[in-house]
């Protein structure tokens, strides 16, 4: 995990090199967050926007070894783009575009991971929203671990309202149930 949290923070020195607006966020957020957990890859969101995401992801794979032979045309339809770092690890680099994207960056903050290591990640909110959002079993598990140790900090009605126009999209309304229901077992 030392290794990651260092690839992270040459991934972060890129990032703040061309003054983009970003944020880790998956397993290096939940180390911050919530329990950790091992991570295998790097999760991040870079905010371009709509019509911007061509020279982002040219720069990405200009720097980072792609993942997929179709890595371009991949990520101006699925708006990720699958790298690598110099060490090997995965690097999943999310092109953000939507009003919910661009707050979560907004409102990222630094946090310590030691060796003198600061990486910018979602806060704790967003991260309940986005794994929420996911809604896969290891999602929930992470949801639970983050709401327990941060029991009494976070702001459950920001949650709540940027969690359901994203849900009314998706169509699952059950999600914000299950995460009304942790929330009363957590009280």
């Amino acid at each position: 995990m030392v290794d990651l949290v260092r690839q992270a923070s040459e991934v972060q020195a890129f990032f703040e090199d061309r003054h983009w607006h970003f944020c880790f966020i998956g397993g290096l957020a939940l180390l911050r967050w919530g329990t950790p957990r091992l991570t295998q890859d790097i999760d991040a969101t870079v905010y371009v926007g709509f019509g911007n995401e061509e020279p982002a992801i040219d720069e990405l794979l200009a720097q980072f070894r792609a993942r997929l032979a179709d890595a371009k045309d991949f990520a101006l339809t699925r708006r990720v783009v699958l790298l690598k770092t110099p060490g090997g690890d995965g690097l999943d680099i999310s092109l953000g575009g939507l009003p919910f994207e661009r707050e979560l960056v907004e409102r990222s903050s630094l946090g310590d991971y030691g060796d003198d290591i600061r990486l910018r990640t979602c806060s704790a909110e967003d991260l309940i929203v986005l794994k929420a959002f996911a809604s896969r079993d290891q999602d929930w598990v992470d949801v639970r671990n983050v709401a327990t140790r941060q029991q009494g900090r976070l702001d459950w009605p920001a949650i709540y309202e940027r969690l359901t126009p994203l849900v009314e999209l998706k169509e699952e309304p059950a999600i914000l149930t299950r995460l009304k229901r942790m929330e009363r077992n957590q009280a």
